[in-house]
């Protein structure tokens, strides 16, 4: 009686999580024999380019930020400290250099600091 129990309530789970994806969207198919089938759409994750800019746009802001607090000279200094590290404060060091749109940006924001 217990096993009967134990897999009557994994076929519940089964036909929750089913329910669950196919209330996102399903497509029918029918059989070679006939059967309609339904089953749930494949959901696709796609970072979506807005996304993307908004990360690189925050991402430069940071930086142009550490340049405008810091100074050029001394963010150079620690960059040059972060180069001759491990491997990865080399690569960290590498994504942090200065750019012009950092600069240009730094140099915009720095007076609003000061």
């Amino acid at each position: 009686m217990a096993k009967t129990q134990i897999q009557f309530d994994q076929r519940l789970q089964t036909l929750a999580r089913k329910h669950q994806a196919m209330s996102r969207g399903y497509v029918t198919r029918v059989q070679p024999d006939g059967l309609i089938v339904a089953r749930p759409k494949r959901q696709q994750r796609r970072i979506s380019g807005r996304a993307v800019f908004l990360f690189l746009a925050a991402f430069i802001g940071f930086k142009a930020f550490l340049v405008a607090n810091l100074g050029p000279q001394t963010y150079d200094d620690r960059l040059a400290r972060l180069q001759a590290g491990t491997m990865v404060e080399k690569s960290g060091a590498f994504v942090m250099q200065a750019d012009p749109l950092t600069m240009y940006v730094s140099n915009v924001i720095g007076p609003i600091l000061r």
